[in-house]
């Protein structure tokens, strides 16, 4: 999934001895918004300009939620 319009956030959050990736995106552009909503799991991969930096197994969609703005804020974990 790419975001065209606006930037993806990502970050990784230990949380009661548990790990998980929590992604944020933006309101800008709904198709991957409403791809990754009806998901159960995912996979992303961060690069820095053309560089892959790290690949992320398949992780299962934990939680999701809207922000105020509504953009799409899931977090998952292997």
């Amino acid at each position: 999934m790419q975001c065209h319009a606006g930037s993806i956030t990502s970050q990784g959050i230990l949380r009661n001895g548990s790990s998980f990736v929590e992604l944020t995106l933006p309101d800008t552009d709904p198709q991957p918004r409403r791809d990754l909503e009806w998901s159960k799991q995912f996979q992303y991969n961060l690069f820095l300009h053309s560089a892959l930096l790290y690949s992320s197994p398949q992780l299962k969609i934990r939680e999701s939620r809207r922000a105020g703005d509504g953009a799409l804020t899931p977090n998952g974990s292997p």
